[in-house]
């Protein structure tokens, strides 16, 4: 995933919409949620505070922040009876 954007999103004179938030957010994962954050962040970026799609775009900024630290849940912690991966256990490499 790129932080490219679609150019028709960012044309000049066009209305962002809750919409077009709601496209970027789609089904956003630990794996992209700084990309998608820095692309919903220019797409808000000239709106003003009280605009709908900012107003969701800054709820999605703060729920991508949340998810890019928190990262997702992997063995053991994930699924009784599993180990957890080498590159998340905590201690030193084996």
């Amino acid at each position: 995933m790129s932080q490219a954007e679609h150019p028709q999103r960012l044309r000049e004179g066009r209305e962002v919409t809750i919409e077009d938030v709601r496209q970027l957010m789609g089904a956003s994962t630990p794996h992209f949620a700084l990309q998608l954050r820095e692309r919903i962040r220019a797409l808000i970026s000239g709106l003003p505070a009280e605009h709908p799609a900012r107003v969701e775009g800054e709820r999605e900024i703060a729920r991508l922040n949340q998810i890019a630290v928190d990262g997702e849940i992997r063995g053991h912690a994930a699924e009784p009876g599993l180990e957890p991966l080498p590159s998340v256990a905590s201690g030193p490499a084996q």
